[in-house]
């Protein structure tokens, strides 16, 4: 694992307010079902890029289906968390991770990919939300605009710590939207009253 991953999940944990390895099951429940907003804030506070709330808000509104890259079947894992916390607010989330796959693994009941290429051609996929280093969200970010030719693919979305501008502005050319350096759940957590308003 590189010093950069391991980084990016360690301020994961800490802004989003992912339990780490040794908390009780109970205690990740508690962490998955109640973002606290101080969470939210320091997350919003170190990214180093700010985001309008509204683009936020209609991204989450908008996205139903998350393709994940990078989940992983470990429930200590910051990639699980979000995943489980996503799911219990309505979202479908397609774990995607070439080891996993190969095990022949579920995480939290969904069937895990290999990579966004295996998914099945008919699965829609809204959003690709990417749990990796910064260097390989651009392979990933090209998946995803290759994507978009079968899919209605319209987020590319890297998670806190994962910023790579040369794949934003690929992304931004093909017509997708972007987020970098944020966590979707507590975004979602702090915006939640207003996405449920629509």
């Amino acid at each position: 694992m590189d010093s950069q991953s391991e980084s990016s999940r360690r301020r994961c944990k800490t802004l989003c307010g992912h339990v780490t390895v040794g908390a009780s099951s109970a205690d990740s429940r508690g962490v998955v079902q109640s973002q606290t907003i101080a969470a939210a804030e320091m997350a919003a506070d170190n990214s180093k890029l700010q985001y309008a709330d509204d683009y936020i808000k209609d991204i989450l509104r908008d996205v139903r289906t998350i393709a994940m890259v990078g989940a992983s079947p470990d429930p200590t894992r910051a990639s699980y968390l979000v995943m489980e916390f996503m799911q219990s607010k309505g979202y479908k989330v397609v774990p995607i991770n070439p080891k996993a796959a190969a095990e022949g693994a579920l995480v939290l009941g969904e069937k895990v990919y290999a990579d966004l290429d295996s998914l099945p051609v008919d699965m829609q996929v809204d959003m690709v939300d990417i749990f990796r280093s910064s260097e390989a969200a651009g392979q990933i970010a090209d998946e995803a605009i290759a994507m978009t030719a079968t899919r209605k693919v319209g987020v590319v979305w890297m998670q806190q710590g994962v910023i790579n501008e040369a794949a934003a502005q690929r992304c931004l050319a093909a017509g997708l939207r972007v987020v970098m350096d944020l966590c979707p759940k507590p975004e979602y957590s702090r915006l939640e009253e207003q996405i449920l308003a629509a």
